[in-house]
């Protein structure tokens, strides 16, 4: 019997996606269901339960050799639990073990979202063939993951790479998560929203106060929003560079809703990091915007259960 695919579970706020991933991460059959957040453990699991049990129903669930589960963090991938910031209802849930005796006994690989998306990349997207590589998501947060020496590298809890939780500013506004100045704090697409307004950014008739809006009135050449987001690719470019120095990677690809913005965030990027990544050996450090899309969770939560329980899988081929 051929067990050449994955079972991926892409796990938000929002929804809970599901897919059959092949070896050429092909989706080969998908399934969905809106994420219960605001209701009990239990319901939320029973959602994540029947998008599995839609692909378990299909013709070649009898391939599937592991399953692969990113998730909104905190993830915890030595206890196989998660407790997702936008899902009260999950604190510490063991969902390794619920996913794993629904899906035949399979082997279970869990990582945050954000190396997720550095494994949908290095695989399939803008950092493919590279072999040292941060791969970021900014949106309402700030994540990511790294691949070093050709491999992902989830570290021992799943969440390495998570960049938007180093300090930029020693003397800047408290985070969430209790430290000062994260980038997170400064870089995310509410934040950009908040700095703007707070500067006397004012929206237009219909109201729109998103980081998306911001970028509209940029593009415009709104002199405020332009700032905000010009503040935002600094604290991405120092970031970026003190992970550079300290790992040496070689590209920083970014996605996420903030990075749709294009060039009115990847150019003061491109600028600030000049400033920045000043050691030889992170002065040719390229930044790109990701290319795996909205798919890029379910892409790479394959390709970690891939690399984990498929010697042979060769992410760069």
């Amino acid at each position: 019997m051929h067990t050449d695919l994955s079972a991926a579970l892409d796990i938000g706020g929002t929804k809970i996606a599901g897919a059959l991933v092949d070896g050429h991460g092909r989706l080969l059959l998908r399934a969905a269901r809106p994420t219960p957040a605001g209701e009990d453990g239990t319901t939320v699991m029973r959602a994540v339960a029947e998008v599995l049990g839609e692909l378990a129903a299909g013709p070649d669930w009898s391939r599937v050799a592991a399953v692969g589960i990113g998730s909104a963090g905190p993830v915890d991938a030595k206890a196989g639990t998660v407790s997702p910031v936008n899902i009260p209802g999950w604190r510490d849930f063991p969902l390794v073990r619920e996913v794993r005796s629904l899906a035949g006994r399979r082997p279970v690989v869990l990582v945050g979202d954000g190396v997720a998306m550095a494994a949908a990349e290095h695989w399939q997207g803008a950092a493919r063939g590279r072999a040292n590589a941060l791969c970021m998501v900014v949106s309402t947060g700030v994540g990511g993951g790294l691949v070093l020496n050709g491999r992902l590298h989830p570290g021992p809890t799943g969440n390495a790479g998570h960049i938007g939780h180093i300090s930029v500013d020693l003397d800047g506004d408290v985070c969430p998560c209790g430290a000062r100045g994260c980038v997170e704090r400064i870089a995310s697409g509410p934040n950009i929203a908040r700095r703007a307004l707070a500067d006397g950014w004012r929206p237009g008739p219909d109201g729109d106060t998103s980081a998306a809006a911001v970028a509209a009135a940029a593009r415009a050449h709104d002199p405020v929003a332009v700032r905000s987001f010009a503040r935002a690719a600094q604290a991405l470019a120092a970031g970026i560079a003190a992970t550079a120095a300290l790992v040496e990677i070689e590209i920083a690809v970014i996605g996420g809703g903030v990075a749709g913005a294009g060039d009115i965030l990847f150019t003061p990027l491109r600028r600030a990091l000049r400033e920045y990544a000043t050691l030889s050996y992170v002065r040719d450090l390229t930044v790109l915007p990701a290319r795996t899309g909205t798919d890029a969770g379910l892409i790479g939560a394959a390709a970690a259960a891939q690399q984990t329980h498929l010697p042979t899988f060769a992410p760069t081929a």
